[in-house]
């Protein structure tokens, strides 16, 4: 989906990371809706970049157009 993210299994349980860090798509995301900015972010996590940053909202965006349905268990 985008050569910045990156999944594997032994990686962060599976969880999308930034390429090269055990940086979470997640991470990224939480910091954004908790109304940081980028950055702040980039401030927080020096290793990343404007693009990292990005590509992680790309991410979500791509998941979020899947078609999909959240039930009771």
């Amino acid at each position: 989906m985008s050569e910045r993210i990156t999944i594997k299994p032994d990686v962060c349980n599976g969880r999308p990371v930034i390429r090269g860090t055990r940086i979470t798509v997640q991470t990224v995301l939480e910091f954004l809706a908790a109304g940081d900015s980028i950055e702040e972010v980039l401030e927080e996590y020096p290793r990343l970049t404007r693009a990292d940053v990005q590509a992680c909202l790309d991410y979500a965006s791509r998941v979020m157009g899947n078609h999909f349905s959240v039930a009771p268990a």
